[in-house]
Parts: structure tokens; sequence; C-alpha cells
């Protein structure tokens, strides 16, 4: 997979950066530059096109997933981020996802399917639109959740249920609302704040 790697200190926390629909690996670096310029750096494209824009799974249309390609593309990202790990010298429990719409999508779809490896995580405009069933232990994890009032994308019921996801396995939970499907300066430093209290 297409990426950049961005070492500012050996052993310092790494932000895992997951573009939203569109963008590239580049895209987060200034959000993650603004959270903690200490921490090293893996972007990550995603590598699945729709209309000649990077994602990181299919869907079939807004909000409406190809959920085995999701299960397969997860899977896949995941054991990239570990064999990075290797190559690179971090720590799984090191890792700090910072995504975006798509990239928040695979992220929570990674934090599912590997409860208890990441502790950390600051999720822009996520939707997962299914009910999960099985509770996963959520116990040891922080995570930062910024929420769309008026969202044309992410109903504020389908926020509700990401919310929900993570505080019923026992997560950190911290939210903030934007207006729209939106990544305001206002609330990266809302996210910053979190991330260094």
């Amino acid at each position: 997979m297409e990426h950049i790697y961005k070492e500012k200190e050996k052993g310092a926390p790494v932000f895992v950066l997951l573009h939203g629909t569109g963008g590239t690996e580049n895209d987060l670096i200034p959000l993650a530059e603004l959270l903690n310029p200490g921490y090293n750096i893996l972007g990550i494209r995603g590598n699945v096109q729709e209309n000649g824009m990077n994602r990181y799974f299919k869907r079939h249309g807004e909000g409406q997933y190809d959920w085995e390609d999701l299960d397969f593309r997860g899977d896949e990202l995941y054991d990239f981020i570990v064999r990075k790990s290797r190559e690179y010298d971090f720590e799984l429990e090191d890792v700090v996802f910072v995504g975006f719409s798509n990239g928040s999508n695979i992220a929570i779809q990674m934090m599912l399917k590997q409860p208890g490896t990441f502790r950390k995580a600051a999720l822009f405009a996520p939707l997962y639109p299914a009910d999960v069933k099985e509770k996963r232990d959520f116990s040891e994890t922080d995570v930062f959740l910024s929420l769309g009032k008026g969202d044309p994308i992410v109903p504020e019921s389908e926020s509700e249920r990401v919310v929900s996801l993570f505080e019923g396995g026992g997560a950190d939970v911290t939210t903030a609302w934007v207006n729209g499907h939106s990544l305001t300066q206002e609330v990266a430093l809302e996210a910053k704040h979190w991330l260094n209290k």
C-alpha cells in the first residue's frame, strides 16, 4: 500500500493517518502535526478506487457498505500496519488512529476485529451502520469522536450508534459535535487537548 513514514523520535507514539474518500496518505499530516508534533507518522493511502477516488473499502452507495470487502480490507490493512510496525520498530499499543470519514470507518473495523490491540483513536465523521451484537472489550481504549449535526452523510442516530459501540465496550469516550461532515480547526484543537491531557 502507498504510504509515508515520518519518524520524529524513536519510541514515540505513532499516528496512523487514514484519509477520507478521495484523499491521500498526506492529507492528515497537518492535523497530526497540530495534535502532537513529537509523534511519528504513518500515513496510508486507501487502495480501493471509486470513480478515481482513493478509499479503504468498497460500498454500494452512500452509507451502504460492502461488508465482505470491508472485512477483507480491514484485515489487509491491519496486516500492513503489523508489517510496518516491525519494519519501523514501533509497538501496536503505541498507535493512535487519526481518521476522517472513510478512514475513521476502517479504523473502527480494525478496532472491532482486534479489540485491545489499539488503545487510542481520534475519529472524525465516523459511520459504522451495523448492529454489533457481540460486545468488545474496549476498557483499555481511549477514543475521541468528532460527530456532525446536520451531517448529510451520517444521520445523528448513526453518530450515536458509534458512541454506543465504544461506550458499550467500556471505552473512555470523548465526543465533540461540529456542523455537517467536516473537520474544523476548532474540533482539531479539542482533539489536541484530549490527546495531551
